[in-house]
């Protein structure tokens, strides 16, 4: 993979990418070049939209306060993105925000709120959540955005779940404390195996899962109930860490 460019301004963009292709840019984003880092016509940004690759594009201004950007060339192509699904209980503003920047960081490629019966925000800024997938992609080098889905029942999730789709819980009641020692037949699995598994990870609200829910997950085929260690972690620390073991055993870490 070429080198990331972390000097150079980066930008998400929905406009297609392609040699001397034009993008326009909304009012935040040419304030944010214009006006905050001060670049000046011909000054390098790179973009990304997602689907072609990573460009470096020429600032342009038309007139007095109208910015755009010409692409130039492609700096990096686009790499497919993972297969880990993130189903997380709903958190409120400040640590919702910081899961959706963090569960980008590493590596997730669909988020999905799940409304469990002990959650305590059912109600979600889709758009703010949107803001700060595209925030975390930006500064981070990432070429691709994931999914983010509506908020769906815990019985909705779990009846139309996939089961070819390996399904990681977290439950602090987990017999194995191991996280990795929970994973590790599914690791040894996958080393004899030339292909990538599907992976979903589930954490829950701050209650925990009910008897009830902890049960259905129980009942389901292709299943790994995991414990995050003897420590009671908040509930977006939770993913993180989950996220980083499952990465790091069965993930693209290895």
């Amino acid at each position: 993979m070429p080198r990331i460019d972390f000097r150079s301004p980066r930008l998400y963009v929905t406009a297609p990418l392609g040699a001397g292709a034009t993008l326009p840019l909304d009012r935040a984003q040419s304030n944010y070049l214009v006006n905050v880092l001060r670049l000046k016509p011909g000054d390098p940004v790179l973009v990304f939209n997602g689907r072609d690759g990573e460009w470096r594009t020429a600032l342009t201004q038309a007139g007095r306060r109208d910015v755009a950007l010409v692409a130039e060339a492609c700096v990096r192509p686009q790499n497919p993105p993972g297969d880990l699904h993130l189903l997380f209980a709903p958190l409120k503003h400040v640590r919702l925000d910081y899961l959706v920047q963090k569960a980008v960081e590493m590596g997730v490629s669909a988020i999905h709120p799940v409304l469990t019966r002990h959650v305590q925000v059912t109600r979600l800024n889709l758009e703010r959540m949107q803001a700060n997938a595209v925030e975390a992609a930006e500064q981070c080098g990432i070429l691709s955005l994931p999914e983010i889905a509506e908020p769906r029942g815990f019985d909705a999730v779990i009846g139309s779940r996939d089961p070819k789709r390996l399904l990681i819980f977290c439950d602090e009641d987990a017999e194995t404390r191991d996280p990795v020692a929970a994973l590790a037949a599914h690791r040894r699995e996958a080393a004899r195996s030339e292909e990538d598994w599907p992976l979903a990870v589930l954490t829950g609200p701050e209650g925990g899962f009910s008897e009830q829910e902890r049960d259905a997950l129980l009942s389901l085929p292709n299943v790994v109930r995991l414990s995050l260690g003897p420590r009671i972690l908040r509930a977006d620390t939770a993913v993180v860490a989950a996220l980083a073991v499952v990465q790091a055993v069965l993930g693209d870490w290895r």
